[in-house]
């Protein structure tokens, strides 16, 4: 059985080397493209700007000004 928040947005704060979860949850939503990225898949975000991203490439593109 699911629990309660298995199936919402996580709330994180993005460090250098990693993330603190502030509200339970099982994804985050890319800031560039809006998909959803489980929390066990997360492995880009800027601690500068609080942003999770999808994947490498769309990171780097959002960086650039691109995304």
């Amino acid at each position: 059985m699911l629990s309660p928040s298995s199936d919402r947005p996580a709330t994180l704060f993005f460090q250098a080397n990693g993330f603190r979860v502030l509200s339970p949850g099982n994804h985050v939503i890319c800031a560039a493209t809006g998909e959803r990225v489980m929390l066990e898949a997360l492995r880009y975000w800027s601690a500068e700007r609080q942003e999770a991203y999808v994947s490498a490439e769309v990171a780097t593109r959002r960086l650039l000004g691109q995304a």
